[in-house]
């Protein structure tokens, strides 16, 4: 068991981009949902968000998984009303413990 596996309080799918080609000299990006992993979702502390603005980033939440979840760079969480594009993942300096996808709010597109 993971140090962090009692602290994931909730679930969140992961959402990922796959781009194929449409048949006809292009191609078509779709999304597929590719898990519903434990997790805890962060607010970032001042020291954080003073860092993301000295690295002119935007950093609005940070999310912990277990070590092993397949969470990448440009995947999108999709909690319950909105979505969360991950801009970085990173792991602890001690391997295993847990990984933290850094994240920024996406307003989702709406049909016309």
């Amino acid at each position: 068991m993971s140090v962090v596996s009692h602290l994931l309080n909730t679930t969140v799918p992961v959402w990922r981009a796959t781009t194929a080609d449409d048949g006809g000299g292009g191609q078509e990006t779709t999304w597929q949902q590719v898990g519903t992993p434990r997790a805890r979702m962060s607010q970032p502390t001042a020291r954080e968000r003073q860092a993301a603005d000295q690295a002119e980033a935007r950093l609005d939440e940070s999310w912990y998984f277990h070590p092993s979840v397949d969470v990448r760079r440009g995947d999108e969480l999709r909690p319950p009303g909105r979505v969360v594009e991950v801009f970085a993942v990173f792991e602890p300096s001690e391997p295993g413990t847990y990984l933290r996808a850094d994240c920024t709010v996406r307003q989702p597109t709406t049909g016309s």
